[in-house]
């Protein structure tokens, strides 16, 4: 049986320009690596689905995802699923690149390739989140970086829907970082989004009622095309950062958003910092539709159950 590394590539992720890039990426793979598997991603759940059935073949210890923050959570989500020992990688090409800033991964394609050779395995926390799916019907998926509510899904939504291909041209687009991208979604969003109100419960302490702007539950440090969102966070501490970001009003948080980048807001008025090994959310009124994000993805809405799941993933870092 071969035990070679499988690389699952999303060629749509990074507005289309992995699939141009790939060849290039491949070569620095090779060069730095050493020959390896390649599968490709046609549809949304295939990098899940090609995980899963890797780890639980046995074939591959180290399953590497090419593509954004989405391809990373969907080849996470199916190692997670088989039960086995594979590990993850990443050779970054996306538009967010959150969590490999969180892990410290190059985003040069030459840098993530060496760190593949060369870095060492890494047990990490993993989120497990329980909510209401498009459908209606309850669903249980994992994260690695940052699951939250209020103005981030329509943050998300934005880029994935419009994006700098909406307002400019395609070669400029793809050069385009993340970060404008976000940015630009977010000030967006903060001028026309409504306060979301909750109710949230942190492990066994009493409910609260909450009007918030936003609220991330977050294993790791960045979101939103890197925003440090949650700079204390550890990535195998057995606990999740809550931050919790108030009825602040539009132009407070656009006067601060600096802040979100540099990781300086927990000191902001109506900014809260909690550790909380299980979170409990629902919408007030109970029929209100409140969507979430879940590392980057727009998966479904509340009532929500996030959990951590402490040292259950390898992943290659630095």
């Amino acid at each position: 049986m071969s035990l070679l590394p499988l690389v699952i590539v999303n060629p749509a992720s990074a507005n289309g320009a992995t699939r141009t890039l790939w060849p290039s990426l491949a070569s620095e793979l090779r060069t730095h690596f050493g020959p390896f598997g390649c599968a490709f991603t046609e549809r949304a759940g295939d990098g899940r689905a090609l995980a899963a059935r890797a780890a639980a073949a046995g074939g591959s210890r180290l399953i590497i995802a090419c593509g954004g923050d989405g391809t990373v959570n969907e080849v996470a989500n199916g190692i997670l699923e088989a039960g086995r020992a594979s590990e993850l990688g990443l050779l970054p090409s996306g538009t967010g690149g959150d969590f490999r800033r969180s892990l410290g991964i190059p985003a040069r394609a030459a840098e993530a390739a060496r760190t593949l050779r060369r870095g060492r395995t890494r047990l990490m926390d993993v989120g497990r989140v329980t909510y209401v799916n498009h459908e209606g019907e309850t669903e249980t998926r994992y994260f690695l970086g940052v699951a939250s509510f209020g103005m981030s899904p329509e943050v998300i939504e934005r880029v994935k829907e419009g994006g700098p291909s909406s307002w400019l041209p395609e070669s400029r687009a793809r050069r385009l970082s993340g970060r404008v991208s976000f940015a630009v979604a977010t000030l967006k969003t903060t001028l026309s989004s409504p306060r979301t109100t909750v109710s949230v419960q942190l492990d066994d302490h009493a409910e609260r009622r909450l009007t918030v702007a936003n609220l991330c539950v977050a294993n790791a440090r960045y979101f939103g095309g890197g925003m440090k969102i949650a700079p204390r966070a550890v990535l195998d501490d057995g606990r999740f950062d809550i931050i919790t970001i108030g009825d602040l009003g539009a132009l407070r948080i656009l006067a601060n958003a600096p802040r979100l980048y540099l990781g300086t807001h927990l000191s902001m008025e109506q900014v809260n910092h909690a550790y909380a090994a299980r979170v409990e959310a629902r919408p007030v009124p109970k029929e209100a539709r409140v969507a979430i994000e879940v590392d980057g993805e727009l998966p479904g809405r509340l009532p929500a159950t996030f959990e951590i799941l402490p040292s259950a993933l390898r992943v290659r870092a630095q």
